[in-house]
């Protein structure tokens, strides 16, 4: 499944318009082609949504999902990403007010919906419920055979989570296109399976066949493609993330993107782990790729520097000492393009 392009969407996204629990519907917002007539955020209602984001897309905020009914959306979207999927109290009254006015929903959080007697009591026919987050079915352990592929595989890497990974390989992936290559976004996480129809939610998976399900959509498209562009997920620098390795793993990459935030020195949410010089973040993910690859040459071979908090001027300094620090080609893809990074990935 994916998002549907036919039918009229909403995004619940009590504060996460302007938090930091958005990710999956602000990238929504950026990236989908879908029909989005309303966001629902009763802390940012009435205001405008390219102003506070600076997604050039003019849809009204408004405080609730009986307030977003005027623009008759069909299809309701849970637009967070908290931490551990969990759904918050307030969401549950909101969920049931769009079943029962006929929409659809798209669950991204950990918590399944679909089974849930409850919920399941308020659907008429035609209305569904879509547990974005689950398992795919006959996975196996990793066994590194992505690495007897003949196309370029680029995984998107970080230094923290929820730093521009996906929008990274997003964006990579259609400068590929844009030059004629063939070339596949994979998705890895629930906001880019909503967005592309395919993939994986790789933190559904059982740890134990978490390579093995990357390495199955891997090789899937392997051989039909010239370069795939995986999203990226989590990172090696935060205590709680389990993915960036089964990525590795799992997609045997060929080159490596390294995603920062600029000017951040210290995990987000754990302000006691520091994040080193990028030199030295750049020599732990490769040699980490180089072992998961049975010691193949996995380069870091760009940073994608996230600057969307800088004016453009303090955006343009901060690129250009990173660098200077680290000797690698390095843009914002979303605020310039990915057209240097590319170059660079072609070079490898």
């Amino acid at each position: 499944m994916r998002l549907p392009l036919n039918q009229r969407i909403a995004i619940l996204l009590h504060e996460g318009t302007t938090g930091t629990q958005g990710k999956t519907g602000l990238s929504i917002l950026r990236y989908s082609q879908a029909p989005i007539v309303a966001v629902i955020d009763r802390e940012s209602a009435g205001k405008s949504l390219p102003e506070l984001t600076g997604i050039k897309r003019d849809v009204p905020i408004v405080a609730s999902v009986a307030a977003s009914l005027e623009y008759k959306p069909e299809v309701l979207v849970i637009g967070i990403a908290p931490g551990g999927g969990a759904v918050p109290d307030d969401y549950w009254h909101e969920i049931k007010d769009a079943l029962q006015a006929g929409m659809s929903l798209v669950n991204g959080l950990h918590t399944p919906m679909a089974n849930i007697p409850e919920l399941n009591a308020l659907l008429k026919p035609g209305q569904l419920i879509w547990d974005v987050r689950k398992e795919p079915p006959d996975i196996n352990v990793g066994s590194g055979m992505a690495r007897t592929l003949p196309c370029r595989r680029v995984l998107t890497v970080g230094t923290d989570m929820a730093i521009g990974k996906m929008s990274t390989s997003l964006e990579l992936h259609w400068a590929s296109k844009l030059r004629g290559w063939r070339s596949k976004f994979l998705a890895t996480g629930q906001t880019g399976v909503m967005l592309e129809g395919d993939g994986v939610a790789l933190d559904a998976v059982r740890v134990d066949f978490a390579a093995g399900a990357v390495e199955q959509i891997v090789m899937r498209y392997g051989n039909n493609y010239d370069i795939l562009h995986i999203e990226g997920q989590g990172s090696l620098l935060h205590p709680g993330s389990t993915a960036t390795l089964p990525l590795i793993r799992g997609s045997q990459p060929t080159q490596l993107v390294l995603v920062h935030r600029a000017g951040q020195t210290h995990n987000r949410n754990h302000p006691h782990i520091p994040i080193p010089p990028l030199p030295e973040v750049i020599r732990l993910y490769e040699t980490v790729a180089s072992a998961g690859g049975a010691f193949a040459s996995v380069p870091v071979v760009g940073i994608a520097l996230n600057t969307a908090h800088l004016d453009e001027s303090a955006a343009t300094d901060a690129i250009a000492q990173t660098i200077a620090e680290t000797g690698l080609p390095c843009t914002d893809v979303v605020r310039f393009n990915a057209d240097m990074l590319l170059d660079a990935v072609m070079k490898n």
